[in-house]
C-alpha cells in the first residue's frame, strides 16, 4: 500500500496544474470588472451623481436552480447546509416500487465568505465522491448608479471518486479519480415572475473509460425560474453537450421540478434523468432516457443558520 505522504504528493501535482489555470481566469476576470466598476464610480463621481444603485435580488428561490449552480450567493457569514436525494428510475417498476428502493445522497455546506464569494463542500453516496468548490460573483444586475444588466458568477470545483480501484492488482494513480469543472454563470431577473440563466461549462477527467470519451468535456446550460406564488416557484434546467465527446449511451441532462419556502428551509421537489448531483456527474454521466421513464424523483432541503452577523457601522459621534 502506498504511504499516505506518497498519495498527498501525487494529488498535489496532478491538481496543481489545472487549478493555476482556473485561478488564474478568475483572477483575470475578478480584475477586469474591478477596474471597470472603479472607473464608473469616479466618473459618477465627477459628475456630482446622487443617484442610489438598486440590486436585483431573489432571482432563484436558492443558490441551486435543480442540480446546477444559480446566479444567487449564500450571504456573508451564512452557511446553508444541504440534502439532496435522488431515488431510483421510474421505469424500475412496482418490483422496485417505481425508485423508491434505491436511493443516493449528497450532504453537503455552503458558507457565504463575503457577499461576493462562497466556498461549498460535500459528499456523495453515489461513487462515494467528495467535491469542493468556489463561486465568485463578478457582476451584479443593478440599476442606478452601478447598471448592469445581469449577474456574472465564476464557478469552479474539483472532485475526487473514493470508490475501490476496480482492478486492485495493477498500478492505479489517485490522479485518475480526479475531476475539475469550470463554468460562467450569466443571468438576468426579467421581472418579478421570471428570470433566466444559461452556463458555458467544461467539465475535465483525468481519466477516461475509452478512446472515445475526451477528457475536456465542452457543455452548454440554461435554466429557467417561473414563479407561480409567493412562495412556490417552477424550475427547470436543460445541459447540452456538444457531439463527439462522450461513447454513446451518454444523453443531456432533463430536469424540471418546483422550489416551495417555508421560512428557513427551502424544499425543492424535481424530476431529472441524472443520477449524479455534482457537475462531474450530471454533465457527463447521465444515462436517463425521458423516453422510457429513465428519470429520478428527488429532492434538495436547504436550510441556512447566520454563523457570523456582519457588522453594522456605528453612527459617528
Amino acid at each position: 500500500m502506498r504511504q499516505t505522504t506518497d498519495i498527498c504528493v501525487e494529488y498535489f501535482n496532478a491538481t496543481l496544474p489545472v487549478l493555476i489555470k482556473g485561478f488564474l481566469i478568475l483572477l483575470f476576470c475578478s480584475s477586469v470588472c474591478s477596474v471597470m466598476a472603479q472607473e464608473e464610480e469616479d466618473l459618477l463621481s465627477m459628475l456630482g451623481e446622487e443617484e442610489t444603485t438598486n440590486y436585483a435580488t431573489a432571482a432563484f428561490k436558492s443558490n441551486r436552480v435543480i442540480n446546477l449552480h444559480s446566479i444567487e450567493q449564500t450571504a456573508s457569514g451564512v452557511m446553508d447546509l444541504k440534502i439532496s436525494h435522488r431515488f431510483g428510475f421510474l421505469n424500475g417498476g412496482w418490483y422496485e416500487l417505481f425508485g423508491l428502493d434505491a436511493a443516493s445522497i449528497r450532504i453537503g455546506a455552503d458558507y457565504g465568505i463575503s457577499k461576493n464569494l462562497m466556498i461549498g463542500f460535500g459528499r456523495s453516496s453515489h461513487e462515494k465522491t467528495y467535491d469542493g468548490f468556489v463561486k465568485y460573483r463578478l457582476l451584479r444586475q443593478s440599476s442606478g448608479v452601478k447598471n448592469s444588466p445581469i449577474t456574472l458568477s465564476a464557478f469552479a470545483s474539483t472532485a475526487v471518486k473514493t470508490l475501490r480501484w476496480q482492478n486492485p492488482d495493477r498500478e492505479n494513480y489517485f490522479s485518475s479519480r480526479l475531476y475539475y469543472t469550470y463554468q460562467l454563470i450569466i443571468g438576468r431577473k426579467f421581472s418579478n415572475a421570471f428570470s433566466l440563466q444559461i452556463s458555458p461549462t467544461v467539465v475535465h477527467r483525468n481519466l477516461v473509460k475509452t478512446e472515445l470519451e475526451s477528457n475536456d468535456v465542452f457543455a452548454l446550460a440554461a435554466a429557467t425560474r417561473i414563479k407561480l406564488t409567493n412562495r412556490v416557484a417552477l424550475n427547470a434546467e436543460y445541459i447540452y453537450v456538444f457531439k463527439d465527446q462522450l461513447a454513446n449511451g451518454y444523453r443531456n441532462t432533463l430536469s424540471i421540478g418546483f422550489d416551495i419556502e417555508t421560512g428557513g428551509h427551502v424544499f425543492q421537489l424535481h424530476f431529472s434523468n441524472a443520477t449524479s448531483m455534482i457537475e462531474k456527474g450530471f454533465v457527463t454521466e447521465t444515462v436517463g432516457d425521458w423516453g422510457d421513464g429513465g428519470i429520478h424523483f428527488g429532492f434538495n432541503v436547504s436550510r441556512v443558520f447566520t454563523i457570523n452577523k456582519p457588522k453594522i457601522d456605528q453612527p459617528k459621534e
